[in-house]
């Protein structure tokens, strides 16, 4: 027994072709170029992708050694500006504070007291100032003497020797003992600033 094979369509038919071994025939050939121009494509495809990768590869490359100088030239920059930048700040701090030594807005009897702090003893000490700042140490001396006990903050100073010498500048001096010189020296502090700023990350 036959089965009937029923299509339903929602429009109507405009025309109908009975097809034949030979267009069964062409239509399974252009199916196979099809697949043949998609198999060339597909290789097309893959190629450009690695072209592309390639090219990217570079780029990645050249913008890493563009990277790298950059940063090396920021680096050293960065060096030759730290050193300008100390100097300058050095510069600022030497005149500031040669102003403050030209109007006298300075303690003599603090820079002494801080200088023989490191002092490496304490007895046979001769102090080094200039005869301007050892005429205003012993004033202000001669102004505590009256009733100063023995633990004063300034016996530090009580059995230290004192000369005058012109070759100390004004709020500097120079502590001599028995085991090496310690200089209070303006510029000296200056240039360990100076080194230590440099120095500095």
């Amino acid at each position: 027994m036959s089965s009937t094979f029923t299509v339903n369509l929602n429009k109507p038919v405009a025309s109908v072709k009975i097809l034949t071994a030979e267009d069964v025939e062409h239509a399974e050939k252009g199916s196979e170029l099809d697949s043949a121009a998609l198999a060339d494509s597909a290789v097309r495809v893959m190629q450009d992708l690695e072209k592309q990768k390639a090219e990217t590869v570079q780029l990645y490359r050249v913008l890493s050694s563009l990277v790298d100088k950059i940063s090396k030239f920021y680096d050293e920059l960065l060096a030759g500006h730290k050193e300008e930048i100390a100097k300058l700040s050095v510069e600022i701090a030497r005149r500031v504070l040669m102003q403050k030594v030209q109007k006298g807005d300075y303690q003599i009897e603090t820079i002494v007291k801080a200088a023989l702090t490191n002092a490496p003893v304490r007895q046979d000490v001769v102090v080094h100032l200039n005869p301007g700042d050892l005429a205003q140490l012993q004033k202000l001396q001669g102004c505590r003497s009256g009733g100063r006990r023995k633990d004063d903050a300034s016996s530090i100073l009580a059995d230290i020797k004192f000369i005058a010498d012109s070759g100390i500048g004004p709020a500097e001096c120079l502590v001599d003992t028995p085991k090496g010189v310690i200089k209070s020296l303006i510029d000296e502090h200056l240039a360990r600033i100076s080194e230590a700023l440099q120095k500095a990350e």
